[in-house]
């Protein structure tokens, strides 16, 4: 097996990427999603997991949760003409209070939609 380098700075860092076996990390959505796939939906739990599908179906319901979150968020603090970026022209604990209060919003309506349905 050959390896392959490349230089950063003085030094040679070998070209290794750990093979994932078809592993696939679901986030905090993926896994609210399956915890209520167990317990509530046990049918479609099953079909997808016999299908083959169950991975791919949380993977994705994850990465529309992290982008509609960040979607809801930013129109939530444009309707209230809050920055998104903190820019120091309110009290910084308003601010986080307000992002925070936008972010506890954001995911209370990606439960409904997708989570939990």
């Amino acid at each position: 097996m050959k390896i392959t380098y490349h230089k950063e700075g003085d030094y040679l860092i070998p070209d290794i990427v750990a093979p994932t076996n078809g592993k696939v990390n679901i986030g905090k959505y993926g896994h609210l999603r399956l915890t209520y796939l167990k317990e509530h939906r046990r049918g479609l739990w099953t079909e997808l997991l016999m299908k083959g599908t169950l991975t791919e179906h949380l993977k994705e319901i994850d990465d529309t949760a992290n982008a509609r979150v960040e979607t809801i968020i930013k129109e939530l603090a444009k309707a209230d003409n809050t920055p998104i970026y903190y820019d120091g022209k309110m009290e910084q604990l308003e601010w986080v209070g307000k992002m925070n209060g936008y972010k506890n919003q954001a995911e209370e309506i990606i439960y409904n939609e997708l989570i939990y349905n």
